[in-house]
């Protein structure tokens, strides 16, 4: 049960989350203490009118399955896919949700009439992530699902680089004669472990595609066992890349192959195993002791958001591959 809240124009207190896919908003509602005071998810529209839409109806649903009104909410932020202007909240290329040039935040928020700030999705999971499982100094969030993508929080802060492509691994090319990737290069880390190219590779239909690939992996399918190995190479390829390039001390995988729980985790820690054996340097990292898998379900994008929707915006262009 939710507890009823009760403030006015003056004394907002809530601040929403939410991660918006191209099949589902994911929102929440966060108390000035950062206890999760509500949570549900509603379908997300097609095509730029449509999202924002879905935006204003589940923050108006949220506020309700909270027990307050609008004038409760305190501030929003958004999670999306594609490019975007964290300054402006412009939302550019989303091609998942139908937008190719929308400024959501100005939109949503003539709406709501309030504050409302967006941040690329991945990113935000990985700020959430980090607020979640109270890690201090830096981590990498790694997602794996139908691509592969990363976002690095230091201090309890996005790191961006300088062009904001800080830890965006998926496409860092580590065979190149490997497959062809979606982004014109051969043998991307996305192409190994990317929840999409595994199942273009894989031609069998089927609803999960990846879970059907460990499933004749385990009964000895050549076809799936060498997939498999490259899932759990190409996973294991981008937690080096990250502490390499990044030092990071943890590297939180998400995304929906986490929903492969153990399987995964066990998968990638062997293939980290495996890769240091020969390499005394390799082993000092402890590689794979610095993994660990997100809960299947947890909020973290949502929360991220939530976090996003409460801080200053600063200028600049965060991609997202």
């Amino acid at each position: 049960m939710t507890r009823a809240i009760v403030a006015g124009p003056a004394g907002r207190r809530i601040r929403v989350g939410l991660d918006v896919g191209g099949t589902k908003i994911d929102a929440v509602a966060v108390s000035e203490t950062g206890d999760i005071l509500a949570r549900l998810r509603r379908p997300t529209g097609w095509g730029e009118d449509a999202v924002v839409e879905s935006v204003v109806d589940a923050v108006t649903a949220l506020a309700a399955e909270a027990g307050a009104d609008l004038f409760a909410i305190d501030s929003v932020g958004i999670g999306i896919p594609g490019l975007v202007d964290a300054a402006t909240g412009r939302v550019l290329h989303a091609v998942n949700l139908g937008v190719e040039s929308l400024d959501l935040s100005d939109r949503v928020g003539a709406r709501l009439g309030v504050a409302v700030r967006v941040e690329n999705d991945v990113k935000a999971a990985a700020l959430g992530a980090a607020a979640l499982r109270g890690i201090e100094g830096s981590m990498a969030y790694l997602n794996l699902g139908t691509g592969v993508a990363a976002g690095i929080v230091v201090d309890g802060e996005i790191w961006r680089g300088s062009r904001g492509t800080a830890g965006e691994v998926g496409h860092l090319s580590v065979d190149p004669a490997g497959r062809l990737c979606g982004c014109g290069q051969r043998g991307c880390i996305e192409t190994f472990c990317g929840g999409g190219a595994l199942a273009r590779a894989w031609e069998r239909p089927g609803s999960l595609p990846v879970r059907d690939i460990l499933d004749a992996a385990d009964a000895g399918d050549e076809r799936a066992l060498a997939l498999r190995a490259d899932l759990f190479h190409g996973a294991a390829a981008a937690v080096r890349a990250l502490v390499l390039s990044a030092d990071v001390e943890r590297v939180i995988i998400g995304g929906g192959l986490t929903a492969l729980g153990a399987r995964l985790e066990d998968g990638v820690r062997a293939a980290l195993h495996a890769g240091a054996e020969a390499s005394a340097f390799m082993r000092s990292l402890h590689l794979d002791d610095r993994i660990e898998l997100l809960p299947t379900g947890s909020p973290a994008a949502a929360f991220g958001a939530a976090l996003v929707g409460a801080a200053t915006p600063t200028k600049e262009i965060v991609t997202h591959g």
